[in-house]
């Protein structure tokens, strides 16, 4: 990271109360004696000197604090959140007006007396300085009540700009959080006295609508639900600074968590990420920002914004020099040391504590929480209010949360999604402006307490009676009449939620970054305790049962990744016509019959298993305890489709085609890819019916293996086997072309400088993270080893969602050879090529056996292919101007990091971080051909019960394994998952004794860190989860022993 200019005031004592008065000296009285007259006067003196400075806290109430003029800000501060008891202080600050329009910071190492000119006359307001991307960083619920409070003033002021529709929306939550539920008098007389917008007259009657839908929702509640909706506007947390570029354009310039950001009007037109920026200073008037050589792109190495005057540019300055420190930074850098004869530059430095070290210090518990007073709530009984109406912080958040379904985010990886009033395909109307990464909130959390009683009605012990059933789904704008519509059994009901919670799957998203390891919430579904457990329905032992429900809830999933091509892609292209003819009958004709045949085994395998539930009369013959006759029939109805699934290779590739020549295609893909409900890139779902095939194949040996020869159901079971063995075999050459070239596309979209990767004869072997040696020492690089070459890459300039091909080697002459001992590197081994030679080292011993292992065996069939070898592309590699291979310092990104970047701006086309390039990259970790194909068979889904992290409770979720990754639902009804945790790098094991987990079928869940607990209804389901989650997290393809080593 590039120094900022500035120094740095290192904490006094560790967990020390920032501003704490300092010791006014040794009191030389004896025991007894009272201080004398002189004294007596001197104090009085010492107490005119005070006078008072009224502040303005964020329910605009004014305080009045007596200082002394020449103490510095910190005591002013120390005493406004002491007398507010606020924990998360670092957060906030105290501004005043300079000029009109134009606010400064109060500084805490300044005497107040050379920062407000006339503190007498002067009003110091109370506002938020450090805006996190996600609220649900801010472990206090009074905190989250005041970010609420800002916004509201924010929006008052015209700052939070957004469209209409949010406004209200945001207007609607904070009238909740004052006065309660829905009355429609007394919030008109309400909304007649106080103003929330600055045109709220013609939002009235959406902010009632809006209001209306949030009956029993808590303060607490309301607040979280504020900062959810405006953490995703482009204008969240900024405040602008006007200025002007080097050819007179008049801009604005802003800062955020994630770096410098420059408008146009409140247009974002640019953001300088702070891993960009190699220094920020300040010359009179003009700010400057000196960037990487590597990374300044089109842009010169230093860029210049001419500010109002020097003082504004000062003060610009200042406030990136404090965002830095504060969101980028762990721990305080030590202060420079004073110059002996001359000093340069600023002598300003952050005062205050980082986020992590404010995180670390709430986490201790050092302050003591006390209740605390919302103005202006009014006492209105809720069914779900936490205590009677004013909110405690001594009540966790979360916990409050849980009873409602509303997502706590505490570690920010249940996010807001939208849940659109009408029928799914239908987008809303508005759009939020910055995106978010695999972010999503409960969809069952934003409906109206009239739609949630209809759904799950609570009982007095807390347990919900099923819902009266779905009513179905709605046709919608842009859907053919005759199109596909989804299955009775996956529909549900539409959902009331404002249309304003659009959001596309990007970096949050947003979001916003690369997903490391993303924490689910402990909130956002049905909590369970140690008196509620879920019941089997099925008390009997018997395997071929819980078989036949993987079998079902499997077939769910599958009928749901169908949709998303014959329901949502369908809706998507036919709505913007961007599609061919010619191309559209060719891609629905093959997917739309096998959907059509799914969606009726689905009903069969549906009523079989209820009626193997059922109770023991209905089945005392045990007539309906199998599943043969149904997998028999319909295995070979589905035989019948082998043309349709032959065909799924030129529809991929006829697709491929297309998107390159029409641009609109290309578009509407794009912006598709992005949608909620398309969870893994568009041509994944199309291997989905070929892959399905295999899974019916295991799932079939299973119970083969299970059931004696003589069972009545071994028959047809051995039978439908033996069908769908046929299939699977005619069409295995089939999968493996389709996969690879899946591949190819996928890593064509992700590499930049590198065109024509897909071509005929060429095959994906390999992809992973090593580290490349140079002058500089070890750089992080991304390999990708194919049949003809090895390509290596660093992240992209234009964001991280792209790689930027860095080298590629011919295999043709290529040699490998361990070099530890050479270089002293743990773990390396040298590569030399034809025409370079370069030093890797893997992660860990096994890394570097899988790696060496795959080199050696791609070399060896490169020398076989003789004269006829694949023309490598390397005409087509873009080569930006050289540098050495060690000019640009690649900065490691920790999980908080990582988190922090979602927030960064790409374009509209973000990438969706948990594929597998970009999981091996912050994994440290590769995935091979053979780990690819090991997880077709490794797929999986059904409800587990996850442990909350602070408390006994249990969640229960939908949980689908697919692509290394677990997705997480609320119900198998949901049509796109609230969260998701890709598994490369997590390690399976049974809980410890330590761990305190006493129930049964439960495994854990760790990375680093970052542990989870879940539990499965049955030893079989259980041994069936720690099965595919071993072999996609531990890489099936092995090389030496199974230890690995560090």
């Amino acid at each position: 990271m590039g120094e900022i200019e500035g120094t740095y005031r290192a904490l006094q004592t560790p967990g020390a109360r920032l501003g704490a008065h300092p010791a006014e000296g040794v009191s030389t009285l004896e025991p007894g004696q009272a201080p004398s007259a002189r004294m007596a006067r001197t104090a009085a003196r010492a107490q005119e000197k005070c006078f008072p400075l009224r502040v303005k806290l964020l329910d605009n109430s004014v305080e009045t604090f007596d200082i002394e003029p020449k103490r510095d800000g910190q005591v002013l501060l120390t005493q406004v959140w002491r007398r507010l008891n606020l924990i998360e202080c670092d957060y906030f600050g105290l501004e005043f007006q300079h000029v009109p329009s134009y606010w400064i910071w109060l500084e805490p190492m300044k005497p107040i007396s050379r920062q407000v000119r006339r503190p007498k006359n002067t009003m110091l307001r109370l506002a938020v300085k450090f805006f996190p991307p996600d609220p649900g960083q801010l472990q206090e619920e009074y905190t989250r009540y005041l970010f609420a409070l800002q916004l509201k003033r924010d929006l008052l002021e015209e700052r939070l700009t957004c469209t209409d529709t949010t406004a209200a929306l945001l207007a609607s939550h904070l009238l909740q959080s004052e006065i309660g539920d829905y009355e429609e008098t007394l919030d008109r007389e309400h909304l007649k006295v106080n103003r929330y917008l600055p045109h709220q007259e013609r939002c009235l009657e959406k902010i009632l609508e809006f209001h209306r839908k949030h009956t029993g929702q808590t303060p607490a509640e309301s607040d979280f639900q504020v900062l959810e909706v405006a953490r995703k506007l482009e204008m969240y947390g900024i405040r602008f600074h006007k200025a002007s570029d080097r050819e007179g354009a008049k801009i604005n310039l802003a800062v955020s968590h994630m770096g410098v950001l420059v408008f146009q009007c409140t247009t974002k037109i640019n953001t300088f990420n702070w891993s960009r920026v190699r220094k920020l200073s300040f010359k009179r008037k003009r700010f400057l920002i000196k960037l990487y050589p590597e990374v300044h792109g089109p842009y010169q190495d230093t860029l210049e914004f001419l500010l109002g005057s020097r003082d504004e540019c000062k003060n610009f300055w200042k406030i990136c020099v404090e965002y830095h420190t504060f969101f980028r930074l762990f721990d305080q850098p030590k202060p420079k040391a004073k110059a002996v004869l001359f000093s340069r530059g600023s002598s300003f430095r952050y005062s205050g504590r980082t986020q992590k070290q404010l995180a670390d210090y709430v986490k201790d518990g050092v302050m003591k929480r006390t209740p605390y007073e919302r103005r202006h709530s009014r006492t209105r009984t809720s069914g779900r209010t936490l205590t009677a109406d004013l909110p405690k912080q001594s009540i966790s958040f979360t916990e409050g949360m849980r009873s409602s379904g509303f997502p706590s985010s505490t570690h920010a990886f249940f996010y807001s999604f939208p849940n659109s009033p009408v029928a799914p395909p239908c987008r809303p109307d508005v759009k939020d402006s910055s995106a978010s990464l695999t972010e999503t909130q409960a969809p069952h959390a934003e409906m109206p307490a009239a739609e949630r009683s209809s759904e799950a009605v609570e009982g007095p012990d807390g347990r919900q009676a099923p819902s009266s059933g779905p009513p179905a789904l709605q046709p919608c704008q842009g859907l053919s009449v005759d199109s596909p519509q989804p299955s009775p059994s996956t529909r549900k009901s539409p959902l009331s939620l404002s249309p304003v919670f659009q959001v596309t799957l990007g970096p949050a998203e947003r979001g916003s970054s690369p997903l490391l390891s993303p924490v689910l919430s402990d909130a956002g579904g049905t909590r369970m305790d140690e008196e509620e457990e879920p019941k089997h329905k099925c008390t009997g032992a018997d395997e071929a049962y819980f078989i036949a429900k993987e079998i079902l809830a499997t077939e769910r999933t599958y009928l749901k990744d169908l949709e998303v091509i014959t329901v949502w892609f369908r809706s998507a292209v036919v709505k913007e016509d961007a599609m061919p003819a010619d191309l559209m009958t060719l891609l629905f004709s093959n997917i739309d019959p096998i959907y059509e045949f799914h969606r009726g085994f689905l009903r069969e395998v549906e009523q079989r298993l209820a009626l193997w539930e059922g109770p023991s009369g209905a089945h005392a013959t045990g007539g309906h305890q199998r599943i043969g006759d149904i997998l028999l029939r319909n295995m070979r109805q589905l035989k019948q489709f082998t043309g349709c699934f032959q065909r799924h290779d030129e529809v991929l590739t006829e697709l491929e085609k297309a998107t390159k020549r029409c641009k609109k295609l290309e578009t509407v893909y794009k912006e598709f890819e992005l949608q909620k409900v398309c969870y893994l890139p568009l041509n994944t779902f199309l291997l989905k019916p070929i892959q399905r095939l295999v899974h019916y194949r295991l799932l079939l040996r299973r119970l083969c293996g299970h059931y004696p020869p003589g069972h009545r159901d071994h028959a047809d079971c051995r039978d439908a086997l033996k069908v769908i063995t046929e299939v699977t075999s005619a069409l295995q050459h089939s999968l493996v072309r389709l996969e690879n070239l899946q591949k190819l596309m996928e890593l064509q979209r992700d590499l930049v400088g590198i065109e024509n990767l897909i071509a005929p004869g060429r095959e994906f072997i390999r992809e992973g993270c090593l580290h490349k040696l140079t002058r500089k020492g070890l750089q992080q690089r991304m390999f990708f080893l194919f049949s003809d070459m090895l390509l290596y890459t660093s992240r992209g300039v234009s964001g991280p969602s792209h790689f930027r091909i860095r080298g590629l080697l011919p295999l043709r002459g290529m040699l490998v050879e361990e070099s530890e001992s050479e270089w002293s590197v743990p773990h390396s081994f040298t590569i030399y090529a034809a025409q370079k030679t370069i030093v890797v080292a893997a992660s860990t011993r096994r890394e570097k056996e899988k790696w060496m292992r795959d080199l050696n065996s791609a070399i060896e069939a490169a020398k076989g292919s003789g004269d006829g070898a694949l023309a490598l592309p390397g005409s087509t590699v873009c080569t930006p101007p050289r540098r050495p291979s060690d000019e640009v310092s690649l900065e490691q990104e920790s999980e908080e990091d990582a988190r922090g970047a979602q927030g960064s701006s790409e374009g509209p086309y973000q990438h969706r971080a948990n594929t597998t390039v970009h999981v091996c990259w912050y994994r440290n970790t590769s995935v091979s051909r053979a780990d690819h194909s090991a997880a077709v068979e490794n797929q999986l889904s059904g409800y587990l019960l996850r442990k909350f992290k602070n408390s006994n409770g249990w969640q229960k979720l939908w949980v689908v394994f697919t692509n290394f990754c677990l997705f997480f639902y609320k119900t198998h009804q949901d049509d796109y998952p609230l969260a998701s945790l890709p598994l490369l790098g997590y390690s399976v094991s049974t809980p410890r004794e330590a761990d305190g987990i006493h129930k049964e079928h439960v495994f854990k869940l760790q990375f680093k860190s970052h542990v989870y607990f879940f539990r499965a209804e049955s030893k079989y389901t259980f041994g069936r989860w720690m099965e595919v989650i071993e072999r996609a997290s531990s890489s099936p393809g092995k090389a030496g022993s199974p230890k690995e080593e560090a």
